[in-house]
Formats: C-alpha cells, sequence, structure tokens
C-alpha cells in the first residue's frame, strides 16, 4: 500500500495552437486584401462639406481648367508650364508670404495640380488652400431640366 501522497500536476496552457490559428487569419487577411483590384475605387472628387470663410483674405488664386491650362487671380497664362506660372506667382506674389488658392477641375489632369504644388514649394509658399464643392450646392447632371428643342 503506498500512502504517500501524489504530487499534482500543474495545468498549463499549451499556446501552439493558438499561435497557429492566429497565423492562419493573418496569412488569410494579408491575401484578402491583396486580391482587391485597384481599378474599383470609386473616386468623386472635388467635394467637401466645409464651410467658406466670411472674409478671405489677399491670396494668390491658381484655377486650372480641365486641359491642365492655368490662370492666376483671373488672367491667363501664355504657356501651361512650371516656368511660366512659377514666373506669373512670383509677380502677383511681389515678394510677400500670401496663401495659395488651388481651384482644379474635377477632370484636370493629376500632373497639372502638382505643377503647381511644386512651383508653390519653390516660392516658399506655405498656405496652401484647396478649393472644393459642397455637394449639396452643385446640381447632379441627371436632375438637370431637360431643355426642349426649338422649333
Amino acid at each position: 500500500m503506498n500512502l504517500r501522497p501524489r504530487r499534482r500536476e500543474e495545468p498549463e496552457i499549451n499556446l501552439v495552437p493558438m499561435i497557429d490559428v492566429v497565423l492562419v487569419l493573418l496569412i488569410f487577411f494579408m491575401i484578402a486584401t491583396s486580391l482587391r483590384p485597384e481599378s474599383a475605387l470609386d473616386l468623386r472628387l472635388p467635394e467637401a462639406a466645409g464651410r467658406s470663410l466670411p472674409n478671405p483674405p489677399a491670396q494668390l488664386t491658381v484655377d486650372v481648367d480641365a486641359n491642365g491650362r492655368y490662370t492666376v487671380n483671373g488672367q491667363a497664362l501664355e504657356t501651361a508650364d512650371a516656368t511660366g506660372l512659377k514666373v506669373a506667382l512670383q509677380a502677383f506674389a511681389n515678394g510677400r508670404t500670401v496663401p495659395l488658392t488651388l481651384r482644379a477641375d474635377g477632370r484636370t489632369p493629376h500632373q497639372a495640380v502638382v505643377t503647381v504644388l511644386e512651383v508653390a514649394g519653390q516660392l516658399g509658399l506655405k498656405q496652401l488652400a484647396i478649393a472644393t464643392t459642397n455637394p449639396s450646392t452643385v446640381i447632379p447632371s441627371s436632375s438637370k431640366p431637360a431643355s426642349s428643342p426649338d422649333p
């Protein structure tokens, strides 16, 4: 007869199966996110629901149309290149540090917007705003009234 007390084994938690499950989930989510095609993104720019400034200070305004042509404070530039834009912005800034507002058409080529940002950085213009429209004030093309043909 063995009357010695039995040694009790301490319970232990085996973490190996839990680590395996976490790694499988990590691999699953990595693969699932890489399968999403980039072309499926639906971008509708530029619209923002913000309020406008009551009295905007004196500033430079660069407008970029859908073809990538520039207008600085309402005056169209002859050329649509970075050097012409830089000369025009220097002339209008006249050595002052003024805020720059970029108003680009939604269909503007991306390179035209990047050119304005690059020239502004070269001139040291640190206050930059990108103008957008409020979605509630934009009339969708499908809700415009149809015009009747003239006889």
